[in-house]
């Protein structure tokens, strides 16, 4: 599978999946994408600035590997979605938001199980 069809995967696992696609380490989506018809609450610059951040944390996330492992996702919640962080590669970021009632131990545990057919 390659990252295009793994972004379109994910996008199948709940129909609360707002939106799956890889980032490479300068802040460009290189795969992926949003589903049709939702509404957007970014520009692109904010979209831009949004996945840059999400890079920045991830990276910090990294420095603490050595005492408490790699990590395997994160999320955060907010009032209008989720989002889901988790590492692809060494440069590459899959960035996931997900209604705010979507069941995101469900999105979590389907990308997690795709992630493993990208090997």
């Amino acid at each position: 599978m390659d990252y295009e069809d793994f972004c379109h995967e994910i996008l199948r696992i709940d129909p609360k999946v707002r939106f799956a696609g890889i980032v490479d380490t300068n802040g460009e989506i290189r795969y992926g994408g949003e589903r049709l018809g939702i509404t957007r609450f970014f520009t692109a610059e904010e979209t831009k600035r949004s996945v840059l951040q999400a890079i920045d944390r991830w990276k910090l996330r990294e420095d603490l590997a050595d005492r408490i492992g790699k990590g395997k996702f994160s999320m955060a919640e907010y009032e209008k979605l989720k989002r889901i962080t988790v590492p692809i590669d060494e440069t590459h970021l899959l960035l996931v938001s997900t209604e705010p009632s979507a069941d995101h131990g469900k999105v979590i545990n389907g990308i997690l199980r795709l992630k493993l057919l990208l090997k």
